[in-house]
């Protein structure tokens, strides 16, 4: 049954407070141990506190979208064993993996700065991915650097 599709995309219902279906996987990917609601009250008080500091222009969920636009991944370098060498070939990203590696990166980063709530470090990541900078933005550049860097290898690519 490899190769199957689920119907998780069909099942996934959109948050409660923006009706936004890719704020709801956000949430689902900040979540540890089933606990939604810590999960949704963290992203929620970080959408807060990027309404705060943008003063309501342009809307926090904006912002958000904006933000995982920016850290999405045209690029990654996939490992390839060819002739007994590895080779790192760089390879298109699907839509889907393009929002999943965003996702990962930015909770990541958040998770990475220790001594201030989840919900202050998110919504500093989330800004500063808005406005092009921060910890996810760097790990995606350096991903783009890579494939740059290895470009010679994508005649493997297959």
């Amino acid at each position: 049954m490899a190769g199957r599709i689920t119907k998780s995309d069909e099942q996934l219902k959109p948050d409660p407070r923006h009706g936004s279906k890719d704020l709801s996987r956000f949430i689902n990917c900040v979540m540890r141990d089933g606990k939604k609601t810590a999960a949704q009250r963290c992203v929620y008080d970080a959408m807060d506190l990027i309404e705060e500091r943008t003063k309501g222009s342009p809307p926090a969920i904006e912002v958000f979208e904006t933000a995982i636009e920016n850290v999405r991944p045209r690029v990654e370098v996939r490992s390839k064993r060819v002739g007994g060498a590895n080779y790192q070939v760089p390879m298109q990203v699907s839509r889907k993996r393009q929002q999943s590696l965003a996702y990962r990166w930015i909770i990541n980063a958040a998770r990475g700065d220790k001594g201030k709530p989840m919900s202050k470090r998110l919504a500093r990541e989330l800004y500063d991915a808005f406005n092009r900078e921060g910890k996810a933005m760097n790990t995606r550049d350096q991903t783009h650097r890579m494939a740059e860097a290895n470009k010679a290898f994508s005649h493997f690519a297959w």
